[in-house]
């Protein structure tokens, strides 16, 4: 049998690898995408998002909480408070971090996306670790076939998420889109490596880092993302598409 090591190391970049496959998805695009596009785009990745805060994030962040013995609202509440927080300082400080730079309305609006869906990544990678850590231990409650299981869900969930963080950048240039979504995407095995090597102490304040990304991320989707498609019905269609397809993987694959 193979190193059981490398084995975790093996699972654990599985998420990463569904992201960069969703980001690749930038080099099918022809040419700039055009402003009915842009706003099918937006809308998409609207609903991907909102979807994924409640099913991916949300709703998991609510059963850790009720298996450790806490209120399960009590975490899902203040993490997400303090996540929309955190996005409502950092977007009211944006235009003094810039002020001496080009950035404009688009770039920023990209920015945010970027961010929202990276801290997204963040604790998801942390859950897959404290999985695999489970498997290391030995003690039989968590399997290694049920814990690639979980990292090939997540993948295959990361796939639009990749997507929806490198088609709105294709303008800036494919190859650059397509490596911001892979950035978007590298700190899921980083936290999942993190999580494994000190799960003891992740594993308490998970329910609280799972609803901190919701918050950031429902956020973005409401303040940049939203009013963006609502003007046109392919950016309302487009929104009720994302939000559907992701409940789909959530709810199939979770």
């Amino acid at each position: 049998m193979m190193n059981p090591y490398i084995l975790v190391t093996l699972g654990i970049m599985i998420p990463f690898f569904g992201t960069a496959l969703g980001a690749a998805a930038v080099f099918l695009l022809k040419k700039e995408p055009c402003a009915s596009v842009a706003k099918a785009l937006a809308g998409f990745a609207a609903g991907v998002m909102l979807a994924a805060s409640v099913w991916s994030l949300l709703l998991p962040a609510i059963e850790l909480a009720e298996a450790q013995g806490t209120v399960g609202w009590f975490p899902a509440a203040a993490g997400f408070f303090v996540g929309v927080g955190f996005l409502l300082a950092l977007d009211a400080l944006a235009p003094r971090l810039h002020k001496h730079t080009s950035m404009g309305q688009a770039e920023r609006k990209r920015s945010l996306l970027l961010l929202a869906v990276t801290l997204h990544n963040i604790p998801e990678g942390m859950a897959v670790g404290v999985i695999f850590a489970g498997v290391l231990t030995g003690d039989g409650a968590v399997t290694l076939a049920g814990a690639f299981a979980l990292s090939a869900g997540i993948a295959i969930q990361n796939i639009p998420e990749g997507a929806v963080v490198s088609m709105p950048r294709a303008a800036c240039g494919k190859a650059r889109a397509f490596g911001h979504g892979v950035l978007s995407g590298i700190v899921e095995p980083l936290g999942a490596l993190a999580a494994v090597l000190v799960a003891a102490f992740v594993e308490p304040i998970l329910p609280y880092v799972l609803s901190f990304a919701a918050g950031a991320m429902i956020y973005v989707a409401s303040v940049e993302l939203i009013p963006e498609a609502k003007d046109t019905a392919v950016g309302r269609i487009s929104l009720a598409v994302g939000f559907a397809l992701m409940m789909v993987l959530d709810v199939a694959l979770g």
